[in-house]
């Protein structure tokens, strides 16, 4: 029996039981990145989470759609363009042709739609007229701002009242607005600045408007999941709902709001002033990208998490752990696919429970550790594969995965020194034997001698 799949909503604030508005459809929508350089961890984090939603959404319905938007025009992308003295369209290629390739190194699969915000521009232009014709929208000054008084129930999602709103709003309070609060729908385009003709001027939209368009032209609305970093509740996620409700005449936008929690490095929020800002990039030079996926779901999503090379270090023994035993498990006989164990699904189906779910992973390894019975192994393989596979976890093949990230000439002085060893057992020099087990472990490889052979990994 798979255990209902329940999810914590930020909107309600309570744990609830999933249902989709339609039966056997789920729409999921995740804001992406804004393309102005390379994903940080905290990027990262979101994707994995959504990317483990996805794959048990998968499982459990019969169609299931994942959007997950890049915004490709933004102030932050105008600046960092002008900086690199280089067009816009180069700078967003370069940097979403590295988003792909980081996104795929961590394991994420690829949404089933990614629409570029540059593409559909148009259908933000009629949404802000539609909110202009409803007199919940004003111009000035060239600007087309929504009134956030004209919408009662503002401030729902994250909570805030009237004074934080305005407080940690992080927008521009400026002469020609109504109200403090106010947010741009539309904005006017400087000199040589990207920009596309409109009834309110040549200008760009404001970042909040994008989504709202995105996710109602591929999912609808209301559609049934819509999630992001903790720091998008407010203001982008509260901007949007309004936006939204108000242009299509609904109380939602999502029924269901999720939120991953932030990570710090070594106890410090991360930033580029304090030296700690790390990139995706900066952690596959150190470990491998499912190294890293491993270490961010042994954690809840929700939780704080704190990065450290040791944590990475960590991890990656835990990972090592598994994949031994599927080396292990490599030349048993082949068992038929099958769902999941239950120790892993349930602790999934409880608002996505990582931790619990890797726990299981381990339950899984040590069972199969102890078993003698070939259909026994052979159902735990298959069992602890497919598990994996739902984390996005056990992904390489284990005697590849154990051997490390090694060059091609360390792993040919590695392959040659071990037929050294053999030539040298087979001659009974067995002093000449050990000297180089002992050098090759100097240098971290550890040499396991088997039926058929002798085969080598990193040492954990």
């Amino acid at each position: 029996m798979i255990a209902n799949l329940h999810l914590h909503n930020t909107l309600t604030r309570t744990k609830e039981p999933f249902v989709p508005i339609r039966q056997g459809h789920v729409g999921l929508y995740v804001c992406g990145p804004t393309v102005y350089g390379p994903i940080h961890i905290g990027n990262a984090r979101p994707l994995v989470v959504f990317d483990v939603l996805y794959r048990l959404l998968k499982q459990r319905f019969t169609h299931v759609t994942y959007v997950r938007n890049i915004t490709d025009i933004d102030d932050k992308i105008i600046e960092q363009a002008k900086a690199n003295g280089e067009p816009i369209d180069d700078l967003t290629e370069r940097t979403i042709e590295q988003f792909h390739l980081d996104a795929r190194a961590i394991g994420c699969l690829e949404p089933d739609v990614e629409p570029r915000a540059t593409e559909h521009v148009a259908g933000m232009i009629l949404l802000a007229e539609t909110l202009l014709r409803q007199g919940v929208a004003y111009e000035a000054n060239g600007h087309v701002l929504f009134h956030v008084p004209a919408m009662p129930t503002y401030g729902r999602l994250s909570g805030r009242d009237r004074d934080e709103q305005i407080a940690g709003a992080r927008v521009e309070v400026a002469p020609h607005k109504r109200d403090p609060a106010d947010f741009v729908l539309w904005k006017p385009a400087a000199k040589g600045e990207p920009g596309w003709e409109s009834p309110f001027g040549y200008g760009r939209p404001g970042w909040h408007l994008e989504c709202s368009v995105m996710s109602a032209q591929y999912l609808g609305v209301p559609f049934d999941i819509h999630g992001g970093g903790l720091d998008l509740v407010f203001p982008h996620h509260e901007n949007e709902i309004a936006q939204s409700c108000c242009a299509h005449g609904t109380d939602q936008l999502a029924r269901y709001w999720l939120h991953n929690g932030f990570i710090t490095v070594d106890g410090a929020k991360m930033s580029k002033s304090l030296g700690n800002f790390v990139t995706v990039g900066d952690v596959l030079e150190k470990v491998p990208g499912e190294s890293f996926r491993y270490w961010m779901l042994g954690a809840h999503y929700r939780q704080p998490l704190d990065f450290s090379v040791a944590a990475l270090r960590q991890a990656r023994a835990g990972l090592d752990r598994l994949y031994r035993t599927l080396a292990d498990l490599e030349e048993d006989i082949t068992a038929p696919s099958a769902p999941p164990p239950l120790e892993v699904t349930e602790g999934l189906a409880d608002d996505l429970n990582t931790p619990r779910a890797i726990a299981g992973l381990h339950v899984l390894a040590n069972e199969a550790n102890k078993a003698t019975r070939d259909r026994d192994r052979a159902r735990l393989k298959r069992q602890l594969l497919d598990a994996g596979r739902l984390l996005g976890l056990l992904q390489d093949n284990p005697r590849q995965w154990l051997r490390g990230t090694t060059a091609d000439d360390d792993a040919r002085e590695i392959e040659t020194l071990i037929a050294q060893r053999e030539q040298a057992r087979a001659a009974r020099d067995y002093r000449r034997a050990d000297e180089i087990r002992e050098r090759l472990k100097a240098k971290g490889i550890i040499l396991e001698d088997g039926p058929e052979g002798t085969t080598w990994r990193r040492e954990s």
